[in-house]
């Protein structure tokens, strides 16, 4: 019997549209959703994904799935914004990953036809879309969640190095 090594299968992934935000310089970006609080922006899809938006507009929050385009080289260890401590890559949410995909829930404001207004957008603009999935509480929350090295920071230090000098 002859088997495959699956994770060594190449994958192609094709955006599905575009995100559009203020974020115009990576190290002035907010790292994550949470400190991009209001920031506007727009996911544009191409137009053949416009079926794909029926029913979008009853939830109130997205998950974007995309391309860190300009992560720049991997890296397995990384010290994060919110600390100057390294972690290993896979317990951050830092861009420079073996495949740079990024994940961000934000605010879906409204939809026009294939553009999704958004709030709380933490995206440089021009990224790759690769995919939406709507967010939903009955399967997103998990009571008794443990956040590891992420419960030792404390809120103002948060807030201080989120926002990481972005200037709306």
């Amino acid at each position: 019997m002859q088997t495959t090594n699956a994770s060594q299968t190449p994958i192609t992934l094709r955006p599905i549209g575009v995100i559009r935000s203020p974020h115009m310089v990576a190290e002035k970006t907010p790292i994550q959703p949470v400190f991009a609080a209001n920031i506007r922006g727009t996911a544009e899809l191409q137009d053949e994904y416009d079926e794909g938006l029926v029913d979008l507009d009853g939830f109130s929050h997205l998950w974007l799935i995309y391309v860190f385009h300009q992560a720049g080289e991997q890296r397995l260890t990384v010290k994060p914004f919110l600390e100057d401590v390294p972690h290993g890559v896979f317990a951050t949410r830092a861009p420079c990953r073996p495949n740079p995909i990024g994940l961000s829930l934000v605010r879906l404001v409204r939809r026009e036809g294939r553009i999704l207004h958004l709030e709380d957008i933490d995206v440089l603009d021009g990224t790759p879309l690769l995919d939406i999935k709507p967010y939903i509480t009955r399967f997103d929350v998990r009571d008794g969640a443990r956040c590891g090295w992420q419960e030792h920071v404390d809120d103002e230090t948060a807030q201080q190095r989120g926002r990481r000098g972005f200037q709306g």
